[in-house]
């Protein structure tokens, strides 16, 4: 069993390793609107990148960040997607408890998106809607896998108030401060998230999201009149609140479970 679970580990790792490179090609062709289909090159001169210089994670280490063609740095975010990418999806695995659910597909998916989204609103401040509206129907879709007409109707609910919420607040702080205060990506990106979280994770995530963003934006001293990313923190939020938080209950239920044993 242990051996299995082993290699189903490994198995985990090398699949999410393949995937994030694949997620650095849309991080990086999405905001040009490239295709995704074309051979991988090197930003800096163009040229085609070889096989044996292209595997995931390893190939930056080797050639320290720097192309084999014409020596010039690579960014070390090609390198922290490949590896991010792996161990999120083998702690996803582990939290539902090492076995392949609806709700493991579910959460895998949403990081996918997840991880693909901060990367790119960090780089060019903008949440594509070739990604949150998909994710928007994906979680529709298991909303009703998980719970039938029920899990729809609490996805669409939550949908629908993450949409709303944020519509609001930006309606409401444009006219007060007359300057735009979220984006429509970001609004989108919450109709996403609510999906997948349902109403009360929208709450959740947005008191969640703005905590987070306040200690990060004070701990490097941002200027509060200039403009912030707010989606890597939307989603990060919504990974610990998906993610995390069935962690920390298992976590707890393990804990209480011991103090019984006492």
């Amino acid at each position: 069993m242990i051996a299995e679970l082993i290699i189903i580990y490994i198995f985990i790792f090398i699949f999410g390793a393949v995937f994030g490179s694949f997620f650095n090609v849309c991080i990086s062709r999405i905001p040009l609107k490239e295709s995704l289909l074309t051979e991988s090159h090197c930003p800096n001169c163009g040229k085609a990148i070889k096989y044996h210089n292209n595997i995931p994670i390893f190939s930056w280490l080797f050639l320290k960040g720097k192309c084999s063609d014409c020596g010039q740095p690579i960014s070390i975010t090609y390198f922290l997607v490949e590896l991010i990418t792996p161990l999120l999806f083998m702690f996803i695995f582990y939290v539902n408890g090492s076995r392949f659910s609806i709700t493991f597909f579910s959460q895998i998916i949403f990081a996918s998106f997840a991880i693909i989204i901060a990367f790119i609103d960090l780089k060019n401040q903008i949440i594509p809607d070739v990604l949150s509206i998909p994710l928007l129907f994906i979680g529709l879709i298991f909303g009703f896998l998980q719970n039938n007409i029920n899990g729809l109707f609490e996805s669409f609910i939550g949908g629908a108030t993450g949409f709303l919420l944020f519509l609001i607040v930006s309606e409401f702080y444009s006219k007060v401060r007359k300057k735009e205060a979220l984006g429509g990506g970001d609004i989108k990106i919450m109709a996403a998230i609510g999906a997948f979280s349902g109403w009360m994770g929208v709450l959740a995530i947005t008191f969640l999201a703005s905590v987070f963003a306040l200690i990060i934006l004070v701990m490097i001293k941002h200027d509060p009149e200039k403009h912030f990313p707010f989606g890597p923190f939307l989603v990060s939020a919504s990974l610990f609140y998906l993610i995390g938080g069935r962690f920390l209950e298992n976590l707890y239920m393990k804990f209480f479970d011991f103090i019984m044993t006492i």
